[in-house]
């Protein structure tokens, strides 16, 4: 018998998945030196910018205001690190829900990150010239 887990459905999902998403980059020793140690999250502060940034684009909120990307432009990242980060985002959407928006969860952060890897390659070059 097939183990049925719920679908991202409200706000108290968002914030289950956000948590145990970051709780898991904290764990993982390449993105948590990033986040922690370079940029010095402030994981009060950020946490609830995360459900605010999820809830808008999963269940159309529209409670997020800012643009992520040109807080990333400083960070020392790289392809290795966003594949982790997507890894993670995945497996921690996929121990937690399943359904419709939990595949649009799914999509949405690799496109994120995707597209946030093309930037930094494209700016890094472009500063090189």
């Amino acid at each position: 018998m097939e183990n049925l887990l719920p679908d991202i459905t409200d706000e108290a999902d968002i914030k289950r998945l956000v948590d145990a998403f970051y709780e898991n980059v904290n764990q993982n020793p390449l993105l948590s030196a990033v986040f922690n140690d370079h940029a010095k999250v402030d994981w009060p502060h950020h946490l609830p910018i995360m459900y605010r940034f999820w809830s808008s684009l999963l269940l159309g909120s529209m409670t997020y205001k800012g643009q992520p990307f040109p807080k990333h432009i400083p960070l020392p990242v790289s392809r290795e690190h966003f594949d982790q980060w997507i890894m993670l985002f995945k497996q921690t959407v996929n121990a937690l829900f399943q359904g419709v928006k939990a595949e649009e969860a799914k999509l949405r952060a690799e496109n994120i990150a995707h597209m946030f890897q093309y930037k930094l390659d494209y700016l890094k070059q472009h500063d090189s010239q």
